[in-house]
């Protein structure tokens, strides 16, 4: 009795092309592109599937525009942030116009202060006859760039650099200082505290962890009971202890890494026990056990064919604890315990809205507020993108 071979051997043909429903539905390839599915870097296939989380695309292009303000607030602020007027306290937002008699122009209405008889208190008020013209990459203040040279244009800024007239895009605090621009300049402080914490951290997690997961034994086992002491501590109580030990004396730089060194040594055992699971799988695959028949070192081992399994992780997991450590440094200088004058930060300037007299007398000191929610969500949703991601061969 003959038996035929197709009925027994798939036909190659099917093998090499399958069908394209059969081709990893939620890649974005069909037809030939399915075969580059089978060669394609691990990277790549993260790459398509995180390019079909349209919400975590849009969130990556915020992001984006976040950390360029954060590196370089001064080209986007219109004036010095630490420069007070006391002639101009608690100015209300002046709402930026783009068009002027139909043509492109820039400008806002002019604000008047009226002093309130009875209350003796300032009232501003728009005067919609007088504008303030403005135009794109303007001159203004001096400021310096990565700290590397001095420049003096910004985004927006007067028509007439020779003009006394001043604007207040988010308006002012109770010192006059332009909220605008300090919004600028807590972004670049809250996100490099969160990104350098956020780095320390991650290199403890991946050292300890990997150490841990690798060589087993006593080394484990102290690793993990450190782990399960600082997990077992509570969070907040230890925030609040340590930074409020630091000396009122210390300068903004000092407290600046004092900040960034606790937040990063309360954050790094998640991580640190993540990558220790996956090493205590890996060491036992078939590839690590004939690398080490092969003779090849430990350190190539680790850093050539275990490490690189867990970097699609790793970064899902520094993109998800960066919006914690923001956070956390908010926070603690909302509390005053963190950040304090003249550092500016999201805390620092959530500050200013900490009692109901100013919340009631100027609201708009609230918008730093909506800046973190913006920032977290955003980083948050780019991480869960990432996270779905990171195992291409899911479905």
């Amino acid at each position: 009795m003959s038996v035929d071979p197709s009925r027994i051997a798939p036909d190659p043909e099917i093998a090499l092309h399958p069908p394209d429903d059969a081709v990893y539905d939620d890649l974005p390839v069909s037809g030939q592109e399915a075969d580059s599915i089978y060669v394609a870097p691990n990277w790549k296939l993260v790459w398509w599937r995180f390019k079909k989380h349209r919400l975590a695309l849009f969130s990556i292009l915020v992001v984006i525009l976040i950390v360029v303000v954060a590196i370089l607030p001064g080209f986007f602020s219109t004036q010095d942030p630490h420069k007070s007027f006391a002639t101009e306290l608690f100015i209300p937002p002046q709402r930026l116009h783009f068009f002027n008699n139909g043509q492109l122009q820039l400008y806002v209405d002019a604000v008047e202060g009226v002093r309130n008889q009875e209350t003796l208190r300032m009232e501003w008020q728009t005067n919609y006859e007088k504008k303030i013209y403005l135009q794109l990459f303007a001159r203004g203040y001096p400021y310096e760039v990565l700290g590397l040279f001095e420049i003096d244009w910004h985004l927006f800024g007067l028509a007439d650099p020779a003009s006394e007239e001043s604007f207040h895009l988010l308006g002012t605090d109770r010192l006059g200082r332009d909220q605008w621009s300090r919004l600028m300049y807590a972004s670049r402080t809250s996100l490099s505290i969160g990104l350098l914490a956020v780095i320390i951290s991650t290199i403890l997690g991946i050292v300890l962890g990997g150490l841990s997961g690798y060589y087993g034994g006593t080394l484990d086992m102290i690793i993990q009971r450190l782990i399960e002491l600082l997990q077992s501590l509570p969070a907040i109580p230890i925030w609040l202890a340590l930074t409020a030990a630091m000396p009122r004396t210390w300068s903004v730089e000092q407290t600046y890494l004092a900040i960034t060194i606790i937040l990063a040594l309360i954050g790094w055992t998640t991580l640190a026990r993540e990558i220790r699971s996956r090493f205590l799988s890996l060491r036992e695959e078939d590839y690590v056990v004939a690398a080490k028949l092969s003779g090849a070192k430990e350190a190539r081992v680790v850093f050539r064919h275990m490490l690189p399994t867990t970097y699609s992780h790793v970064i899902a997991a520094v993109t998800l604890a960066i919006p914690v450590m923001i956070i956390s440094e908010t926070f603690l200088s909302f509390l005053g315990l963190g950040l304090r004058p003249p550092a500016i930060s999201y805390g620092v300037l959530l500050q200013e809205a900490q009692n109901l007299q100013s919340i009631a007398l100027a609201p708009w000191l609230l918008l730093p507020g909506l800046a973190v929610v913006i920032t977290v969500l955003t980083m948050n949703i780019m991480g869960d993108g990432l996270r779905d991601a990171a195992d291409p061969y899911s479905h």
